[in-house]
């Protein structure tokens, strides 16, 4: 071939210059490539402590559509049943669209969407979410207002409005129930108000479906030049507490409220500020004045079913009890999303973990950002000098970088010894949890966890409380959450004396005299004050149920009358509700075809009317309100900053390339073109550098035969 070629040398000359010409430029295009990949991995590279796709960025102004929240909570016996009334107001002179990512508890269960536009109420219909999502585009193309809840997560939605006029007001209110959890006799309410910002892990960004679902986690944040958090989104809270019994030492850890009695056992909570910033969660906790309940038992009668929620507490054990060692891995989020107060507080929760540890116990600990160091190569036992030298390695860990969860876990599921039954292995993982990869760690904790019990500790205001579930549910363990530094001791006291209490294990469920489906189905280990809860659907709500199980060596059961339950418009929605997260947990696990786990959930949010991945809540005001040719603009509302969160650890690099995007101060929408843009600079350069490569190869051979050939030529 290149005899061929260069047996011509006008040609010859022509053809080198061409390929050298050609290298050069990829060469040249390929440096552009990659400075620009580098650029574009400031904002966005695992080491950069960036949590958002490009494109969400940061609002540097008030939004034109203000928010504002109301919630009205009623708690009846333990479930609640909340309304969230949302006030759409257009502060412009333009026709807009509003979205706007609202947090809910893991648990809730979406049923009801009305939206108010003057006098006119117009009711939610429950759809197959890609059908809602076409009524809801069709009616804001027609210029009619529209309304549009969905799912991103159990605990992530998206209410849409549609059409609101300059200068006019559109009410948008959801509702949904939730149980009330219980603790060691201390019961408690918590409301989400605010979603932290997800971290992507750029390896779950393979595919368009995969971007799209990122982009659908994340939205814009408040700059804090702003000045005017409690102008943005404020919130507003009553509880009315009617828990069946007379409650006692009600208090609200985050937020200051007022307690009004109703009657002995009703108590009416506000918040003594009226309204306050959604930037950490609204949580109450009380207690009964009498003896701690062991046994909360409510029915419903719904569409020819009887459902059935049975929350049963086992006895308080016996803590002379010796418990047998324990080899516990700690693993520490250092990442840029625990800075500010967050880190102080994780740093505190297991310096505390450190000073329970016993001479016949072992630990180790496993720090993360985007990187991770085991601090002892296996685990090691806790003499008072490693406990030293740990105590010293955890006062200086420092927030930075991503928060890439998925080896940490990996990390801490290694398990050196996993035929030793005489150590129980404990997993205490201390994090915010503030990612968009949930699956993943639960998928790796169904396949490897073994004999380890994984623990969760949610860090921070406003921590991914489905996160601190799943995983929790699927390492057989528990969850709590330490909020500020005042709670670190005490709850990371409660989290320890359950974890050094002996769990109710192999836990069997009966029922005689009846049938009941129940949920969940793998029943979990029991840890001291913390019931286990069933829900169960059947043909009638009568027989015996009895749980029964092992504390240590002894055999353990309770037995309560169905018949004896309250009745409760919440179980059955409840039931499905826990029912979808099972065939969730399935998929995960890849026990479950994703098609058939996608149908089965939509069977159920249609039977039951709530949402979820596969349905969604859709209102349209069938009036047509936009003049024709008048156009619509697009916003979505930014997001407070989690309380305690430090900004500039957060962002870091991105605050200064996401500032120049949002010069003039517009929030911006997220883009398409914008979210792919980061596989796009992570992928295909490697092509381009062989293809560069190659054609400078030809270039230098061709320049090296030219040579020789004259050589011979001068010779000749």
């Amino acid at each position: 071939m290149f005899a061929l070629i260069f047996s011509d040398r006008p040609r010859c000359r022509l053809v080198l210059g061409l390929s050298l010409l050609l290298g050069l430029v990829a060469l040249v295009f390929l440096t552009n490539r990659l400075t620009a990949s580098e650029a574009a991995a400031d904002a966005d590279a695992i080491g950069s402590g960036t949590l958002m796709l490009s494109g969400k960025g940061v609002a540097t102004a008030v939004p034109a559509v203000r928010l504002g929240t109301d919630m009205d909570v009623t708690v009846s016996g333990q479930i609640a049943r909340v309304r969230v009334t949302q006030a759409f107001r257009n502060t412009s002179d333009q026709w807009m669209e509003a979205t706007y990512l609202y947090p809910l508890p893991e648990e809730g269960a979406v049923d009801s969407l009305k939206m108010v536009v003057g006098q006119r109420v117009i009711v939610g219909r429950i759809k197959r979410r890609a059908e809602a999502r076409a009524i809801y585009e069709k009616a804001r193309a027609e210029g009619k207002k529209a309304g549009l809840v969905e799912s991103e997560r159990p605990n992530m939605f998206r209410n849409s409005v549609a059409n609101v006029g300059p200068g006019e007001t559109v009410l948008i209110a959801i509702e949904y129930q939730a149980p009330v959890r219980q603790v060691s006799g201390e019961f408690s309410l918590r409301l989400p108000l605010v979603v932290g910002p997800r971290y992507v892990p750029p390896h779950t960004l393979e595919t368009e479906k995969d971007v799209e679902d990122a982009d659908a986690v994340t939205a814009p944040m408040v700059h804090p030049v702003l000045g005017t958090r409690e102008k943005i989104n404020p919130v507003s809270i009553t509880v009315h507490l009617a828990p069946g019994f007379q409650p006692a030492n009600i208090i609200s850890p985050y937020h200051g409220v007022a307690v009004e009695e109703a009657d002995a056992q009703t108590r009416t909570i506000r918040l003594t500020d009226g309204e306050v910033p959604a930037d950490r969660d609204f949580e109450l906790r009380w207690r009964s004045a009498s003896a701690d309940p062991t046994l909360g038992l409510f029915r419903q009668q719904f569409d020819g079913d009887s459902y059935i929620m049975a929350s049963i507490t086992p006895p308080v054990e016996d803590r002379k009890r010796p418990f047998p060692p324990r080899e516990m891995v700690f693993v520490i989020d250092n990442s840029g999303s625990m800075g500010g107060t967050s880190m102080e507080s994780a740093k505190n929760s297991l310096l505390y973990a450190l000073g329970t540890l016993r001479p016949e116990d072992s630990f180790n600990i496993i720090r993360f950002d985007d990187t991770l160091t085991r601090l002892f190569e296996d685990s090691v036992p806790a003499t008072p000098e490693q406990i030293a030298l740990a105590r010293r390695f955890t006062e200086g860990l420092e927030a930075t970088g991503g928060t890439e969860m998925l080896p940490a876990l990996k990390s801490a599921l290694i398990d050196t010894h996993p035929s030793d039954t005489r150590t129980v292995r404990q997993v205490i993982f201390l994090t915010d949890g503030d990612i968009s990869n949930e699956k993943e760690m639960t998928a790796e904790i169904n396949a490897n966890a073994g004999r380890s019990r994984i623990f969760m500790v949610g860090i921070g205001s406003a921590p991914n409380q489905f996160l601190m579930r799943r995983m929790a549910e699927a390492g057989r363990g528990t969850f709590t959450n330490v909020g500020t530094g005042n709670d670190v001791a005490a709850r990371m006291t409660a989290l320890l004396d359950r974890l050094t209490s002996p769990a109710v294990r192999d836990l069997k469920v009966a029922v005689a005299g009846g049938t009941l489906d129940l949920t969940p189905r793998q029943l979990p280990d029991l840890y001291a004050g913390e019931p286990l809860v069933l829900l169960g659907k059947g043909g009638s709500a009568s027989g015996t149920l009895t749980v029964s199980g092992m504390i240590g060596d002894k055999a353990w059961s309770q037995s309560v009358d169905l018949s004896q339950a309250q009745d409760s418009p919440a179980v059955a929605k409840l039931w499905a509700n826990r029912r979808i997260a099972e065939i969730e947990a399935a998929r995960f696990a890849s026990e479950m075809e994703s098609g058939a786990a996608d149908d089965a959930i939509a069977q159920l949010g249609l039977a039951y009317s709530i949402v979820t991945r596969q349905t969604s809540l859709v209102a349209v005001d069938e009036t047509p309100s936009r003049p024709e040719g008048a156009t619509l603009t697009r916003e979505d509302l930014p997001l407070l900053l989690p309380a305690g969160w430090d900004f500039d650890t957060l962002f870091g690099t991105q605050r200064a390339h996401a500032g120049g995007a949002m010069t003039g101060g517009a929030v911006s929408p997220a883009t398409r073109s914008e979210a792919m843009d980061l596989p796009e600079t992570a992928t295909g350069y490697l092509g381009l550098l062989g293809r560069g490569l190659v054609l400078l190869v030809i270039g230098a051979g061709g320049l090296w035969l030219q040579r020789r050939n004259a050589r011979k030529d001068a010779r000749a």
